[in-house]
């Protein structure tokens, strides 16, 4: 399969697939060659639409995989392109590791908080139990100083790391994905709620939930506090969008706006 990608709504997303994709990243990572991946809801893509630095960011990853249906839907109804499944980031993430544990990769599990790290370590090795973590750092929950990133790449240079996941939530993750590309040289993968999802620090939503495209609403109803502006507001919003996208009624910018290096949150 090639990586073609599509815009919907700006935001270049690839026709890819979990076999593809996973291949993909395992070629980079046993090359040693950077690259940027993440897995876009609507959440992620409506990021991009409203900032054009973050959909600068987002239209030079090497790899943007649809993790939500309704991207995934986008895809076939404004470009004919009929994936046979979302490609979700816990889900991919699973297929990562298994070919990290396969082909012998060290990987590296950055953000989100100790208490998850420790979980999501222990769930990890008993799946795949000849996979090399050779590293975790949870987040700091604050910008990083031009120091601090300095020294968080030579952490992970030294722990003979050659593929990186990275969960501090969208967008800051594919922020920090963006920056860290280059100075890593490897896959840098943004996986959002995936270290939650696989620690069992949070619930997933039943498979028949996520294949009807509900997700959103299993995760509102616990924790509505947090999400209810990210699905009550943007999800109408989103159709709205696609269906002037599909009608052509409004042209979406691929371009974004060019940033300079540097790096917001870790």
């Amino acid at each position: 399969m090639n990586n073609d990608k599509h815009s919907v709504l700006g935001i270049l997303v690839s026709a890819t697939n979990y076999d593809d994709a996973t291949a993909r990243i395992a070629s980079a990572a046993g090359a040693g060659q950077p690259m940027a991946v993440t897995a876009l809801a609507v959440h992620g893509v409506m990021t991009g639409v409203f900032d054009d630095q973050q959909r600068y960011r987002l239209n030079h990853f090497d790899l943007v995989t649809p993790d939500g249906q309704p991207v995934r839907w986008a895809l076939r109804l404004l470009h004919g392109v009929n994936l046979p499944d979302r490609v979700y980031g816990p889900n991919l993430t699973l297929h990562v590791l298994k070919a990290a544990e396969e082909s012998g990769y060290g990987v590296y599990f950055y953000g989100s908080r100790p208490e998850v790290l420790t979980e999501l370590q222990k769930n990890a090795k008993e799946r795949f139990p000849q996979l090399k973590i050779v590293g975790t750092e949870p987040s700091r929950f604050r910008r990083l100083t031009p120091d601090e990133r300095d020294e968080v790449i030579e952490r992970i240079q030294a722990s003979g790391a050659q593929i990186v996941f990275v969960g501090l939530g969208c967008p800051r993750q594919e922020t920090w994905a963006y920056e860290y590309r280059d100075r890593l040289s490897m896959p840098v993968i943004a996986v959002g709620a995936a270290f939650d999802f696989l620690a069992g620090t949070k619930a997933q939503a039943p498979v028949w939930v996520q294949n009807a495209g509900l997700e959103w609403l299993f995760r509102l109803l616990r924790e509505p506090g947090r999400l209810w502006r990210r699905y009550v507001l943007l999800n109408p919003t989103y159709l709205f969008l696609i269906a002037l996208q599909k009608l052509r009624l409004r042209q979406f910018d691929v371009q974004g706006a060019q940033v300079n290096s540097e790096l917001l949150y870790g």
